[in-house]
């Protein structure tokens, strides 16, 4: 894979020659693309070059359907604004280079990601801080201005009204196509979400699809890059904010994503944005992450389970997490707005 990957790099990059892939790594976990790290080196106009890159590349089996091209379009989208994101180089659609569509881009250094890490006694002090910004970096991509970007070239906005029934419709789809088993509870949330639906949103919006703790690159001096846009679309951006806050997240811990209290969050989202967190309009956006998390896990279930893919995390984010999630719905089906 180095020497393909090398093959593939040496044309496209100006002026270079005699190119050369090291420290190929695949990323453990991920459960939408395959991610691998590797660095390269080259000799251009009599020097040596070194960098340092990140491979998203198609999977067999995911745990959501996405398409690689949106994802590239959403990260290339907000390059140079507030939102920090790594720099896009490379889309490849054809699958002959590596078996498989693939897209590249630059590595942040230096950084922690996992939700675990932030949590440990030596990020105490820096805590405070990044919660602020997450909740600030949300609200520059609600605020993004995506009309003027690629994002309107590729995806269709919904009406503000009819941002929540495409979401339900694409979840509830989800479920009747990868359910193994019924999912009566799953089936209740959608039937309670139809019948109470939300106001018409804000402001249609880029929705990252998948905000939380988890998904951005920080040290103690700040967040450096925003990753796995993979299920961004246009949409209400209280989906983004209630996804944020879901259980699931939370590490144990009462606060929204095991780093704030929700009513902090939300005054510094508010604060940042301009837009207002309704209470119920937010509760309701609670429920529907419970449903579409059940489509997410179910989907993975059954790409293990019909042996498409052998991949060790579907196996556990799917069997582990679905009765979970059946708890954590009757939570937030119970819970007051």
């Amino acid at each position: 894979m180095e020497a393909a990957i090398a093959r593939y790099l040496e044309p496209r990059i100006p002026g270079a020659a005699g190119l050369n892939v090291s420290n190929l790594f695949r990323i453990p976990g991920g459960a939408s693309r395959e991610t691998w790290m590797f660095d390269a080196s080259w000799s251009a106009g009599g020097e040596t070059v070194t960098a340092n890159f990140i491979l998203r590349k198609d999977p067999p089996a995911s745990l959501v359907e996405s398409d690689r091209e949106v994802e590239y379009t959403f990260y290339d989208a907000f390059a140079e604004s507030a939102v920090p994101v790594p720099r896009m180089r490379w889309l490849e659609q054809d699958e002959s280079h590596l078996n498989g569509a693939f897209f590249i881009m630059e590595r942040i250094l230096g950084c922690d990601s996992s939700p675990r890490r932030i949590q440990e006694p030596d990020y105490a002090e820096a805590r405070p801080m990044l919660a602020r910004q997450l909740y600030e970096i949300a609200a520059a991509i609600h605020t993004f201005d995506w009309r003027q970007s690629g994002i309107a070239r590729l995806i269709d906005a919904p009406a503000p009204e009819t941002c929540w029934s495409r979401e339900v419709a694409y979840w509830e789809d989800m479920i009747d196509r990868n359910e193994l088993t019924p999912q009566p509870i799953a089936r209740a949330a959608i039937r309670w979400l139809k019948r109470n639906p939300p106001p018409p949103a804000q402001r249609v919006s880029v929705v990252h699809g998948d905000y939380r703790v988890g998904n951005f690159l920080y040290t103690k001096e700040g967040i450096k890059g925003i990753v796995d846009w993979e299920m961004a679309h246009l949409g209400d951006p209280l989906e983004d904010l209630a996804w944020s806050f879901m259980e699931l997240w939370r590490v144990g811990t009462p606060l929204m994503g095991g780093i704030v209290q929700r009513d902090e969050a939300i005054r510094t989202w508010e604060a940042a944005s301009g837009l207002k967190a309704d209470r119920e309009a937010l509760h309701w956006w609670d429920v529907f992450s419970g449903v579409k998390a059940q489509g997410i896990w179910v989907t993975g279930a059954k790409a293990f389970d019909s042996g498409k893919t052998q991949e060790p995390i579907l196996a556990y984010t799917s069997w582990g997490l679905i009765n979970r999630q059946d708890e954590i719905l009757l939570h937030s089906m119970g819970r007051d707005a």
